[in-house]
């Protein structure tokens, strides 16, 4: 200890460095241990993640892909299964041929037919349906389809559709497709209303209006969006007309200062219209009662934003005096 004192005295340098160098290496050891573990570690080697090009799939044949849809790993189906249907919906041959299936008139053929077709059709090739053929195909697919023993489709209460047929489902399905991402024109044309639509069973023929009328009304599923498609363009309206469904009527469409145009409707769907956004306005029978109109609608609202909106906060114009009420 007097030793140690002694030298602390007579070389503090030597001592100050002794101890920042024992500081340094208790810092330092532990940190070149861990590195030392960390690196001698054996690490698994992961998968490396590898895309098949478009190249490959072109070069897979047909024995190889049925061979790949066997494989124990489902991912390795899954993939085979995609690559066979995006060459089925591609080759310019397989959806012909399962148009003409379609309308089969073996229930058996038909059905086989139809889910090979939905199982290649996918968003990216729906496309290939908005043709001529392919609305004729599956129209006469429906028709093909009808239940001569069909209850009337008369209840309010309940929906029939999802105990429909199979086939009719799946050719509604695809129609209700093509119908919502392009117009109705071809459909129509196809004689959809006439071929399959009206011959539904709507009831006696006195009841055939309102049992179709109520069915719109009530029910939400593939047939009623398909039908509200048609009010789109006025040949949907004449043909569910010429179907005895609907009675048109003439009403004018535009603003209030344009003389608009005057298109058919029936009375008893101006309701649907409303709820889809459009308007069923009846034709002004004189400029007097158009004048009266404009000037019972002129306004103003005033609100500062300091209270709810209420009924105090709208002024309307006052009569003139001597005009009528």
């Amino acid at each position: 200890m007097p030793l140690f004192g002694s030298l602390s005295v007579q070389y503090p340098l030597i001592l100050a460095s002794l101890g920042f160098g024992v500081l340094g290496a208790a810092a330092l050891v532990p940190r070149l241990v861990r590195n030392w573990r960390d690196e001698a570690e054996i690490k698994p080697v992961l998968p490396k993640t590898q895309y098949i090009t478009q190249d490959t799939e072109d070069s897979l044949q047909l024995n190889t892909l049925d061979t790949l849809l066997g494989h124990y790993n489902p991912l390795i189906r899954e993939t085979a299964a995609k690559i066979i249907c995006d060459r089925a919906a591609n080759d310019g041959v397989s959806i012909e041929l399962l148009l003409v299936g379609i309308t089969n008139p073996d229930y058996e053929e038909r059905i086989k037919n139809l889910h090979a077709l939905a199982l290649i059709i996918d968003f990216n090739s729906l496309k290939k349906l908005h043709c001529w053929k392919a609305y004729t195909a599956l129209v006469r697919s429906l028709e093909l389809s009808l239940d001569p023993n069909q209850p009337p489709l008369d209840d309010e209460d309940w929906d029939e559709y999802q105990l429909r047929d199979m086939s009719e489902k799946l050719c509604l399905m695809f129609i209700g497709q093509l119908v919502q991402h392009h117009k109705s024109n071809l459909l129509i044309k196809a004689k959809f209303v006439e071929r399959w639509l009206a011959k539904q069973n709507w009831g006696p023929e006195e009841k055939r209006e309102h049992n179709f009328r109520k069915y719109m009304q009530t029910k939400n599923n593939r047939i009623t969006h398909i039908v509200r498609s048609f009010w789109e363009t006025t040949e949907g309206q004449e043909a569910l007309e010429n179907a005895g469904l609907i009675r048109l009527t003439s009403y004018r469409e535009g603003p209030d200062d344009d003389p608009g145009i005057i298109r058919h409707v029936s009375d008893q769907f101006r309701l649907m219209l409303s709820l889809r956004g459009g308007r069923a306005r009846s034709v002004e029978q004189s400029p007097e009662e158009q004048r009266l109109r404009h000037r019972n609608r002129e306004a103003m609202v005033l609100n500062d934003g300091n209270h709810p909106f209420n009924s105090d906060d709208i002024f309307q114009r006052e009569l003139d005096p001597g005009s009528p009420p």
